[in-house]
């Protein structure tokens, strides 16, 4: 059986590369690939965390609403880089501002 540490090591190390990639890169796909990666990392960290509970389902259970909002990020999301792209033709985040009017 894993100790719940290694769980929680490897959900820092995601959160990690989620964060990095969202406060490095330009392209708004990959930044909504990060915050992806670093939702996905919390979820690890909630269903690592329920193990140890048997009878209490709670992490799981948050775990399975935060995977919904995902889901409703992404779609959202990706409306609207459709939208930056059809004017502007690119998915750089500097021009996400020209979306304003």
């Amino acid at each position: 059986m894993i100790p719940v540490e290694f769980y929680v090591a490897l959900s820092f190390v995601l959160f990690l590369i989620g964060g990095v990639g969202f406060l490095a890169r330009r392209n708004v796909i990959v930044t909504l690939m990060s915050i992806e990666i670093m939702l996905n990392a919390v979820n690890l960290a909630l269903v690592a965390f329920n193990r140890g509970m048997t009878d209490n389902h709670t992490g799981q259970i948050f775990a399975f609403f935060l995977i919904a909002a995902e889901a409703a990020e992404v779609a959202v999301g990706l409306a609207i880089v459709l939208s930056l792209f059809r004017l502007r033709r690119s998915v750089r985040t500097d021009e996400a501002d020209l979306l304003r009017n």
